[in-house]
């Protein structure tokens, strides 16, 4: 039963990451990119990490994969945000098509 749930999600984990990186090469502007490579993959990277977290023999191989899943979950949300950031003040970004534009005020 073990095997059974550690193969469906790393089967699972492994097509949201392909999903996520079909995203990036389809999408057409930054902002849709930066969320195909945030949400599918670090859901994709999670689930990945639980399947090898189940069939893994040595336990204390699971104090990395804890570790690896919790930067995973710090890192990407930061990263998006310093992207989203960054594209904005470059003018990648047509401010007209936000319907909420917090850095309105910012002289770009």
């Amino acid at each position: 039963m073990i095997d059974v749930l550690a193969g469906a999600c790393l089967v699972v984990g492994s097509l949201l990451a392909l999903i996520a990186g079909i995203g990036l090469v389809r999408f057409p502007d930054v902002l849709t990119r930066m969320h195909a490579a945030t949400k599918p993959q670090t859901l994709g990277v999670l689930l990945v990490l639980l399947g090898l977290a189940l069939r893994v023999e040595d336990r204390s191989a699971l104090t990395v994969i804890a570790l690896a899943a919790v930067f995973q979950l710090v890192t990407a949300p930061v990263s998006a945000h310093m992207l989203g950031r960054a594209a904005l003040r470059a003018g990648h970004i047509d401010r007209s098509r936000l319907t909420h534009d917090d850095l309105a005020d910012e002289s770009s």
